[in-house]
């Protein structure tokens, strides 16, 4: 899987113009499609779910990136890849049985993915690196779109990406959360392969140019 890819997150798009903003995407250089789920536990706020996700399967024809920022993912996974997520990303934090609900994921057909909150270090992924096919890195405390990037962010790329290459894992960095113009190039140049931008992207005045000007 080639890497400097651009995940726009559908947690910024204007939910009352949903297909619109879909199809924008389609037509754009975007790379994937990132889905933010939050259940108002695991994080303070709440985003939305299936029907959102039905939507999404009808229209987009991107890759789609889900994150599940939610307990007990486990009990949900197979309704996501069922609706159509490509890629299924869950909380460290969330989970009992870790290896378990990643061996679920891909048994199911789909890419599975781990998360890591910003205070937490990459060291707990030692145990499941060669498993996963991606890392996610939040770069904001996670449930609200629009805050401010945490700068170390780039040691735990760094960290992440040594943790990958000594056990020959397979897995790509993905980075969520503060990603604008400002920073994007240094993240990729940091050893990121995948950026979810939200509100940089559907702020814009040209959203489709915002994703072209993030990929250089």
């Amino acid at each position: 899987m080639k890497t400097k890819l651009i995940s726009p997150s559908l947690l910024s798009a204007d939910f009352g113009n949903l297909e619109r903003d879909i199809n924008m995407l389609n037509d754009s250089q975007a790379d994937w499609l990132h889905v933010d789920v939050m259940d108002g536990r695991f994080v303070p706020n709440i985003s939305f779910g299936f029907p959102v996700m039905k939507t999404v399967q009808q229209h987009s024809t991107k890759f789609v990136d889900v994150h599940l920022m939610i307990l007990e993912p486990e009990k949900y996974v197979e309704e996501f890849i069922n609706l159509g997520a490509d890629l299924v990303s869950v909380h460290y934090e969330a989970c009992v049985h870790l290896n378990r609900t990643i061996n679920l994921i891909q048994s199911l057909g789909a890419k599975a993915g781990v998360v890591l909150n910003p205070s937490t270090p990459v060291l707990m992924l030692e145990d499941i690196i060669e498993d996963v096919d991606l890392v996610l890195l939040m770069s904001v405390n996670p449930g609200f779109g629009g805050q401010k990037f945490l700068k170390n962010t780039y040691k735990k790329i760094a960290e992440t990406k040594d943790l990958i290459l000594s056990n020959n894992s397979r897995a790509l960095i993905e980075i969520d959360g503060g990603v604008n113009l400002e920073n994007a190039s240094k993240l990729f140049e940091a050893g990121a392969d995948v950026l979810v931008a939200g509100n940089a992207v559907f702020s814009a005045e040209d959203p489709a140019k915002m994703i072209e000007l993030l990929k250089i």
